[in-house]
């Protein structure tokens, strides 16, 4: 049976769509868009990937993570690091270089995940990589 419907975008609310679709843009690649001059609204179309969306929301409040009783973190975002840990330190590196934060660094070896905020605090992961045996 044929899908119903297409996803077109992951959609972030956000205080400042440009400023957070730059972060993603440096961290994922592609070319952040406000299309006829919206500066409430930008797209950014990851290369290879799916299309992002920032959308202004004034008076944003983050979720805290991890408590779901407050403010609950909704969706979050998976992305691949590398296989190695040293991939992964230099993407840690990087994030942190564009302005994201840690939320959790502790067990990545057993969890083979770090959880950081992105700069209007949404939380996502860099996952390391299992590559599959040859």
């Amino acid at each position: 049976m044929a899908p119903a419907v297409r996803l077109r975008s992951v959609v972030l609310d956000c205080p400042d769509p440009r400023a957070l679709a730059g972060f993603y843009a440096a961290l994922l690649g592609g070319t952040p868009d406000a299309g006829e001059g919206n500066e409430d609204w930008y797209v950014l179309q990851v290369p290879g990937g799916p299309r992002l969306a920032f959308q202004r929301a004034e008076g944003l409040t983050p979720p805290e993570w991890p408590r779901a009783d407050r403010n609950a973190q909704q969706f979050h975002l998976d992305l691949d690091a590398g296989a190695t840990w040293e991939e992964v330190d230099a993407a840690h590196a990087r994030v942190l270089e564009l302005g994201a934060r840690p939320l959790d660094l502790e067990d990545r070896e057993e969890k083979d995940f770090q959880v950081y905020a992105d700069p209007a605090g949404h939380p996502f992961c860099l996952c390391r990589i299992e590559r599959a045996s040859s």
